[in-house]
Formats: structure tokens, sequence, C-alpha cells
């Protein structure tokens, strides 16, 4: 799977490490990739950012605390929208389209990548 470098997502590094605190404070043991226009080059400054999260564990479970980290989200100072799934959640199809291009912004287990 093509896992691209941090410094390919299209994110202010401020807004990066908004995002950070909240995976760490809602889904620690979840790892967390960004997909979508924001990683492909196609994005622009309202560009939402599409977030999945994935039980590196057990992949086919849903990941406990997502939903409470969608509404840390919203209620955040992040200007952009943030869309949130659980990869579990997602079809095959889907999920093989995203592995060819994400940007893993929090590895399972806790620690960022």
């Amino acid at each position: 799977m093509p896992r691209l470098e941090a410094d390919r997502l299209c994110l202010e590094p401020r807004h990066l490490a908004l995002l950070q605190g909240l995976l760490r404070r809602h889904v620690p043991g979840a790892e967390a990739w960004a997909y979508g226009s924001r990683v492909s080059g196609g994005a622009h400054e309202t560009s939402d950012l599409d977030l999945v999260l994935l039980d590196p564990a057990d992949p086919g479970r849903a990941v406990e605390g997502w939903t409470a980290l969608k509404e840390a989200l919203q209620a955040s100072s992040l200007p952009i929208l943030v869309e949130v799934h659980p990869w579990s959640a997602l079809p095959e199809t889907f999920q093989r389209e995203i592995e060819r291009a994400y940007v893993v912004i929090q590895e399972g287990g806790g620690t960022v990548g």
C-alpha cells in the first residue's frame, strides 16, 4: 500500500497538530488515514478532509470512540469540514481506492505518524 509522507497532506501544520490532538484524545488506539483531494493534490482552501479510522488489531471492527471524535471535530476550531469514517463500514471497493493514496495521520496504538 502506498503510504504517503505527511508533508504531502494539504493541511496547515497548526491544523494538523489540532487534529492529531483530537485523535489522541478520542481514538488513541486507532490508525487514522487521510485520503481524497487533500492527499491527491486536488484540494483548495475550503476542501474537506477525509479520514478513515482502522483498528490495527482487527480492521473489520469499528473503532471505539469514533462518534465522540466526530462530535469533537465539529466543535473544534478547525476551519474545514472533516469527514471521518470507520474502515469497517466502507465497501471493499472504496477501501481499495483509499489504499491507492493515503497519509497516515496517526499510527495504531496511539503514536503519531
